[in-house]
């Protein structure tokens, strides 16, 4: 008897959401190899959880659902916490030394800013009290803090303030961080403050990166930020799929592919 056969559903889908809590994101063949049972018996087990509220279906899977992921931001910083050093990583070596950027809100864009100690001679804007604070740490980093209202939630600072901070400046590069990114290519987020200061921020730099782990992509959300077609250059850490590939062709954007293995071999 296999492993999906000794699970009954509920306890199937138990370990399923278990798993999306950890990893963010789970995908319909890896669930099938996992538990030894068909891609249809995942499907539905998906299916069911989305239709109960806990996930969120996106192509080939799924993702936590916001009211999971409204939880503590220590652990949020924790789900694919692999995945978004590699993000980091890559985004924080395409980032030179003596340059102006502004970096906002987020888990992946504040493992960002961990990757820049040991750059020299920056100048960081940010309305993140958490990048802030790990920023500090550097004495070679000069750090401006765009002011607004607190979102308790995660140290960010939104509102007319945070917006009017950002006009005072040009950005060499702006690294940035949103709720989804869906198929046609459009950046969404869910808090319409974020929104408009993100899209400010994206007017005053040079260059935009977006960091944007697996569980993000086609991900949908009210809010439009913009689209990648007004961005330079996508970080994230899977292949995107290629019906996406296609659609975003004539797109003039930049998809880099963070690969966790190399980047751990490298330090090794």
């Amino acid at each position: 008897m296999d492993q999906g056969d000794r699970l009954t559903s509920g306890m199937r889908r138990a370990q399923i959401l278990e798993i999306a809590r950890q990893d963010g994101r789970v995908s319909v063949e890896g669930l099938s190899r996992h538990f030894d049972v068909t891609v249809h018996t995942i499907r539905r087990d998906l299916s069911d959880l989305a239709d109960a509220g806990h996930l969120e279906r996106v192509h080939g899977g799924a993702v936590i659902a916001d009211v999971l992921t409204n939880i503590d931001y220590v652990q949020r910083q924790q789900l694919n916490a692999a995945g978004k050093q590699a993000i980091a990583k890559a985004c924080a070596a395409a980032i030179p030394n003596k340059a102006n950027v502004f970096i906002n809100i987020g888990t992946t864009t504040e493992a960002v800013a961990r990757e820049l100690m040991n750059h020299k001679d920056l100048m960081v804007v940010t309305n993140s009290l958490n990048t802030a604070n790990v920023l500090s740490a550097n004495p070679n980093i000069d750090i401006v803090v765009a002011g607004g209202s607190l979102r308790r939630a995660d140290g960010g600072l939104l509102g007319n303030l945070t917006t009017q901070v950002v006009d005072f400046f040009k950005f060499d590069y702006a690294v940035i961080s949103c709720a989804g990114i869906d198929a046609d290519g459009e950046l969404l987020d869910f808090d319409l403050q974020e929104v408009h200061a993100t899209q400010a921020i994206i007017a005053r730099s040079r260059s935009t990166f977006v960091v944007a782990d697996n569980s993000k992509i086609l991900r949908t959300a009210p809010g439009r930020i913009g689209s990648v077609e007004d961005i330079d250059t996508l970080f994230t850490d899977s292949q995107l799929p290629m019906p996406v590939l296609e659609k975003w062709a004539d797109f003039d954007v930049k998809v880099e592919v963070a690969d966790e293995t190399k980047l751990r071999r490298n330090v090794n």
